[in-house]
């Protein structure tokens, strides 16, 4: 491959990647739409999961020519109609919703370190520390409680009784 042929391969590819993309996306945004506002939410782990992955099919339709547009729109809708169909089953069946779903675990409670919680989160003292920092506390002293949710982010209760969320990263069982 020459040097141009890296920078430029012609003006087909260009065509199609901004036909078939302006395409894709709108069939994206469509099925967004009917799916309703849960299908993006990034309320726990499966979650940000189907998120990334739309962005993958999203990113394939796009820049890979072996894709079809009619497969990767086939590709979207199962992702989505999937993610539909377990959230769905969620809120009906409580048994499912624990299979699918992580439940909140608290770290700190009135200022002192839940050490088996954290053990089994895998999250250490000093995240912990961070996340109290980030909501503007002092140490686990100044915490009544600190809680990993189930998005992997953390949220603090101060002792005044002020809740924030610390908005950085989620933990990703670092």
């Amino acid at each position: 491959m020459d040097w141009v042929e890296m920078f430029f391969q012609g003006w087909e590819g260009i065509v199609r990647t901004l036909v078939v993309g302006f395409l894709a996306y709108l069939c994206l945004v469509c099925f967004l739409r009917i799916s309703g506002k849960r299908t993006l939410a990034k309320l726990n782990a499966f979650d940000l999961v189907v998120t990334v992955a739309l962005g993958s099919i999203l990113s394939s339709i796009l820049l890979q020519q072996n894709v079809p547009l009619a497969e990767g729109i086939t590709a979207l809708a199962l992702l989505i109609g999937l993610q539909y169909l377990v959230t769905a089953t969620s809120v009906r069946w409580e048994d499912f919703a624990r299979g699918v779903r992580s439940s909140p675990s608290l770290l700190v409670r009135k200022g002192e370190f839940c050490k088996d919680s954290m053990r089994r989160e895998r999250v250490t003292e000093r995240e912990v520390l961070s996340a109290i920092r980030a909501s503007g506390g002092s140490g686990v002293d100044a915490a009544a409680a600190v809680v990993l949710e189930s998005d992997g982010t953390i949220s603090v209760i101060q002792a005044d009784g002020k809740s924030q969320e610390n908005q950085s990263e989620p933990l990703t069982g670092t």
